[in-house]
């Protein structure tokens, strides 16, 4: 225990430091709209969100007044994993939309992917993923949402394919292996593998999935489907 808690103080510690350098970098480069998104985006991850939401403001007010269109592409992008993030997903969506950087397209397109599969809109997730895919073909994080949305539309074999792209070269990700998994039983493939590996790598996140196991097992007999494993 006393080995944790020095673990967390010293975290702690890197946390506060890494949030005043990048308060020493605003003040004396002003100017950098990156300065702002660093230190918003890190608010975010600590769940500072009031501050995270006042600096992007300030810093967007700054920067229409510069006409710096860059520099609001990527400040609303950083407000809008923000409000993503505390699920105002509408606010998000309309930021994503405003963004027209060649840079940030692909990432943009993904967050819109994500924010229409948080509002059980797979359809419109579905489209914006497609898009994201066209300029970034490898991202697992594009694949996985695709994959994730075309699951819950029930378009399993389109699904898989997404899946198989992430595990040929992420096969550590316990979430891939688990919804392929799931899809696997589905389609009467052999399914225990994929549970197994997502079990082995987070048990946490296994545990708390675990239930749609059992609805999937449970649908199947309904409809009288094949679900041994082979």
């Amino acid at each position: 225990m006393t080995e944790q808690k020095t673990n967390r103080e010293e975290q702690k510690k890197q946390t506060e430091r890494l949030v005043h350098k990048l308060i020493t970098a605003i003040d004396e480069h002003p100017e950098k709209a990156n300065n702002y998104y660093d230190l918003g985006s890190l608010l975010t991850r600590l769940q500072d969100y009031a501050q995270a939401e006042e600096l992007f403001m300030k810093a967007l007010g700054i920067f229409e007044a510069k006409n710096d269109q860059e520099a609001q592409n990527l400040l609303n992008y950083g407000l809008g994993n923000l409000y993503y993030e505390v699920g105002k997903v509408d606010q998000a969506i309309k930021l994503y939309n405003k963004i027209d950087d060649k840079k940030l397209k692909a990432d943009s397109y993904l967050m819109l992917a994500q924010s229409y599969s948080k509002k059980k809109q797979y359809k419109q997730a579905v489209a914006y993923g497609l898009t994201a895919h066209e300029l970034r073909p490898e991202d697992p994080e594009i694949n996985q949402a695709l994959g994730d949305a075309l699951l819950a539309l029930g378009e399993f074999k389109q699904a898989a394919s997404y899946y198989d792209a992430i595990l040929k070269r992420h096969p550590g990700r316990a979430d891939t292996q688990f919804n392929r998994g799931l899809v696997a039983m589905v389609l009467g493939e052999p399914y225990k593998d994929y549970l197994n590996q997502a079990q082995q790598l987070d048990l946490d996140y296994y545990a708390k999935s675990e239930k749609r196991i059992a609805e999937i097992a449970k649908t199947l007999q309904a409809t009288q489907k094949p679900q041994n494993d082979k």
